[in-house]
């Protein structure tokens, strides 16, 4: 043996570094794990969709409450998961013709169709969406919830 003191390592030590290490990985990658990123994504859709039914109520209208804006959020957070991946594969080659901007409003247009479409095969008292200024409304609310959808994407990487 050399001389000096002989250094062990003991399991409560090495748990302890591999927590600070999960933890320095975790703050490299968002400080948020998957879990609490959709539950947050969940609360700013919510939050998205209050927004577009106190401020834009002129172009989206919702009625049912506080359970109203949950469940249409947390259905926007679900959507945005599973469909919008396959929207964006049906909308590359408009993408690659015309123009992107286009194509976010059609994507946004249909994302909000399929949305007002699983609303309204629930039960009536509990939750009604409408777009309400035909064309104009659609752009509107699309844009609207695009451009929210982005900021909370960049937010969350």
């Amino acid at each position: 043996m050399t001389s000096g003191t002989s250094r062990r390592t003991t399991p409560e030590g090495y748990k302890s570094k591999t927590a600070t290490c999960t933890l320095r990985v975790m703050a490299s990658q968002g400080g948020l794990s998957l879990p609490a990123r959709l539950v947050l994504r969940a609360v700013l859709n919510c939050t998205l969709v209050w927004v577009l039914g106190t401020y834009f109520f002129a172009y989206f209208e919702i009625a049912g409450g506080l359970a109203a804006y949950v469940i249409v959020g947390s259905l926007l957070t679900l959507m945005n998961i599973f469909v919008r991946p396959v929207l964006e594969i049906l909308t590359a080659p408009i993408k690659f013709f015309f123009a992107e901007l286009i194509a976010i409003v059609i994507v946004n247009g249909v994302f909000i169709e399929l949305t007002i479409y699983i609303v309204e095969q629930m039960k009536e008292n509990l939750v009604t969406v409408a777009i309400h200024g035909r064309l104009w409304g659609w752009v509107v609310v699309a844009s609207i919830l695009g451009l929210g959808n982005w900021v909370m994407k960049m937010v969350l990487r």
